[in-house]
């Protein structure tokens, strides 16, 4: 009891507890004859009420245990492999008993990976001291985490992942590697591609890629020995797998031997392929980027990999969809359904011109019209299209001249990037072809200035284009976690254009994170700025000769009813499903 009244002494200066609480419970604890810490926490705590975590908290403190947060949420796949790997060291019995208590085998850590990593939500157990005698692992290091991320954990232990068979034979094929050099970098290749587990490697992260919805894989070089492997959700970056003691060499000539196009000994130019593979039924095809890589380690010949998962069944096929609102729906479907003009969608990389692209194209096919497309690269194939693939044998230019002479009614050119595709475009619209087309730039009248300054004139522009529509890619906020906007955000929302009162009615929301999303999103959608061509706005770029007001055509626009790609986006904040930090990333050039 000696001990235990030095813990009381400390719990009551740090006043964790009142202090008559502790006395009446160390009576009690006289009473029953009880005199463990471990007795005193669970009477604090069942009859007390005292917070579990709170009690347990101050219990791992005063014995100086270290204090572990963490997101279980968030693990990435090698961390729930390394915790099977852990818990299939472990008696299933002895395994129980430990989760039962909240106790919880993590990790190895250590330089030489040689200490397991213990999480406790309460220290004080007595199963802790048999950890040592009941496990294989002879180094084990305690550390304290709240009874919720304990929880968590046992729940995402039990998920099946087939990745983990995979690296379970990993861990018989640890790779000395060497420095590498012409014909011996060759032959050490060929030896760890003969083990196999790189091929599974890779085709675990493109069944995963798949299956979490993910637009990109990045393979990129992390040193001598390791190589780290990313995933694109929401387009945004997440770690899939850092893999130590692994050649980055050795898996890029696993992804050229198994890429078309490309050249597994060629390492100092840049080389683009695809590959495909059946995953859950359905063929998926793989677009491959290649690039050198310098390094600080001049004997190794480092190369970035970018493979594009391209999933037909994300072409989306019902215009409607698309997700845009309203008027901007009506606009652009009027757009499309005319027999001529051309329909231009413009922003960055990644913002989903391709996609609204396919989807008009999806809806104007028709078995009596003859639609061409003319793309680099060909992603997606489209049933109904007549499809043609730049590369050496035919040259953009070349294929869209061609197009002139093969009896279009609808094209799609995948991007006007000189004066000569913009004349091409001009004269399809002119000559009765509807024309769908898209550019980069950063809203919508600002793609007549581009394209004025491409050399098309203002009268040609006024009447051969039927709309413009500008867009970015937000996420939305996960429906199962968001909460409503706290105070310290006030500011920035009413920046962006929102009232004190849309802030304090409970219906704007911030994104928290859950086990059903990234960071509190799930999924994407689009905010659009949508200008139609209607005649005052014709008139206004006649009028303009030669400088483009583009201020003048957004007004005209506006009072038609456009909105700015800024104004859309908080209709989607005040819709509660987007987040004030998302629209302002996306609109800050509105």
């Amino acid at each position: 009891m000696e001990n235990l009244g030095r813990f009381v002494r400390y719990l009551k200066s740090k006043t964790m507890c009142d202090h008559d609480v502790v006395d009446i419970a160390m009576v009690r604890m006289k009473e029953t004859g009880k005199s463990t810490l471990a007795d005193l926490a669970n009477l604090l705590i069942n009859e007390f009420n005292i917070e579990h975590d709170r009690i347990h908290r101050t219990i791992a403190k005063y014995y100086a245990f270290n204090e572990v947060q963490l997101n279980a949420e968030i693990l990435d796949t090698a961390q729930i492999c390394t915790i099977k790997f852990l818990h299939e060291r472990i008696a299933p019995d002895f395994l129980r008993q430990l989760f039962a208590a909240k106790i919880f085998p993590y990790k190895l850590i250590g330089k030489n990976l040689n200490v397991m990593q213990v999480l406790a939500a309460d220290v004080s157990n007595a199963l802790i001291h048999d950890i040592e005698l009941q496990t294989p692992f002879n180094i084990i290091q305690i550390d304290w985490t709240n009874k919720a991320t304990i929880d968590r954990l046992i729940e995402k232990s039990d998920i099946p992942y087939e990745f983990c068979q995979i690296m379970r034979r990993s861990e018989q094929t640890i790779i000395d590697t060497k420095i590498i050099k012409d014909e011996q970098e060759n032959q050490d290749l060929d030896e760890e591609l003969e083990n196999g587990f790189l091929g599974d490697l890779l085709d675990n992260v493109m069944v995963d890629g798949v299956r979490n919805d993910a637009s990109d894989i990045h393979i990129i070089p992390s040193g001598k020995k390791a190589v780290s492997i990313y995933i694109r959700i929401d387009g945004r970056l997440k770690l899939w797998l850092r893999r130590d003691n692994t050649p980055a060499e050795a898996l890029a000539a696993v992804v050229k031997d198994r890429s078309i196009g490309v050249d597994r000994f060629v390492v100092d130019k840049a080389q683009d392929g695809y590959m495909q593979k059946t995953i859950d039924n359905h063929v998926i095809r793989f677009r491959v980027s290649i690039l050198p890589m310098v390094s600080a380690e001049n004997e190794r010949r480092f190369e970035s990999i970018v493979i594009r998962i391209i999933d037909d069944r994300k072409v989306i096929g019902d215009f409607h969809k698309l997700g845009f609102l309203a008027q901007a729906e009506t606009e652009f479907f009027k757009a499309i359904n005319s027999n001529k003009g051309i329909v231009i969608v413009t922003g960055p990389t990644g913002s989903g011109k391709s996609t609204t692209l396919m989807a008009a194209l999806k809806h104007v096919i028709d078995p009596s019209f003859n639609v061409l497309t003319c793309e680099d690269p060909v992603e997606y194939v489209i049933d109904g299209a007549r499809q043609l693939k730049i590369g050496h044998n035919m040259t953009f230019d070349e294929a869209i001249r061609s197009i002139l002479r093969h009896d279009p009614d609808v094209v799609m050119v995948g991007e006007i990037r000189d004066k000569i595709t913009a004349d091409i475009a001009v004269k399809l619209a002119n000559t009765g072809h509807l024309t769908l087309t898209s550019l980069h730039t950063n809203n919508a009248s600002s793609a007549i200035t581009r394209l004025y300054r491409m050399g098309v004139e203002t009268f040609l522009l006024a009447y051969s284009i039927n709309i413009i529509i500008a867009q970015r890619l937000v996420r939305k906020l996960c429906e199962n976690c968001k909460t409503p906007i706290t105070e310290e955000y006030h500011p920035a929302a009413l920046t962006l254009g929102l009232t004190l009162e849309e802030l304090e009615s409970g219906k704007i929301f911030m994104p928290v994170g859950c086990s059903q999303c990234t960071d509190g999103y799930r999924g994407r959608m689009c905010l659009v700025e949508a200008l139609y061509f209607y005649p005052e706005i014709r008139a206004a770029i006649v009028e303009s000769y030669t400088n483009i007001d583009e201020e003048k055509i957004r007004q005209l626009a506006s009072k038609n009813g456009m909105l700015t790609m800024r104004e859309s986006g908080l209709e989607r904040i005040r819709a509660g499903i987007a987040s004030v930090p998302e629209v302002i990333y996306a609109t800050a050039e509105d």
